[in-house]
């Protein structure tokens, strides 16, 4: 079973990611089916297309658009699976859909996407905890690479571009190549920021 353009995914885990583990008791941090922060953004990958090569194997881990596994109410307000569901557990999945693939510690950016840290904002007179438009690069690709921007480089990029996700218990903002405009050179007092709700899986 495979689709000619598209990939079919299963969810790894739930739909959604809305519970956590208090003191051995389940926590439910939200119920809105229609919440995107909530959505299962992970999945497993049960075949590929047919129209053209990839580097995403069968049984490999990717990261996906939020949307896929998402659950809405129509103008009736009965509740609806996305237009990415096929099939008890199974899903078509775009290629601009897929932002990273492989397993945890060894993810690689999938097409132009990449990922950036944030770092923390050192100026005390300013409210925000982390620094605007820029960051580390953590997941690069080739054609970054191309322009000798590199994993671990500190870059800066342009708004509205990112959105940020959860990967292995760290926040990261996923954007497009395009989006990295500038490779600044290190001051030596840049420090990662990842808050503490991003660490506890929450």
């Amino acid at each position: 079973m495979r689709s000619v353009f598209e990939f079919i995914v299963k969810p790894l885990g739930d739909r959604y990611n809305n519970k956590i583990k208090v003191d051995g008791k389940e926590l439910i941090l939200n119920t809105k089916i229609e919440s995107f922060k909530s959505v299962n953004n992970t999945a497993e990958v049960v075949a590929i297309p047919l129209a053209f090569k990839t580097d995403i194997k069968v049984g490999d881990k990717v990261i996906i658009h939020h949307n896929v596994f998402r659950r809405f109410y129509n103008i009736k307000g009965v509740q609806k699976n996305s237009r990415s569901y096929f099939m008890e557990d199974l899903y078509f999945l775009n290629e601009d859909q897929i932002y990273l693939y492989g397993d945890t510690g060894k993810w690689k950016a999938y097409g132009d996407r990449c990922f950036i840290a944030p770092i923390e904002n050192t100026d005390q007179f300013k409210l925000d905890k982390e620094r605007k438009l820029i960051g580390i690069l953590k997941y690069d690709n080739s054609s970054l690479n191309e322009l000798n921007i590199n994993r671990g480089d500190l870059v800066g990029y342009t708004p509205y571009g990112e959105f940020d996700f959860i990967i292995d218990g760290e926040r990261l903002y996923c954007m497009k190549s395009n989006d990295i405009v500038i490779k600044y050179e290190y001051k030596g007092d840049e420090t990662r920021y990842n808050p503490s709700w991003a660490q506890s899986g929450s």
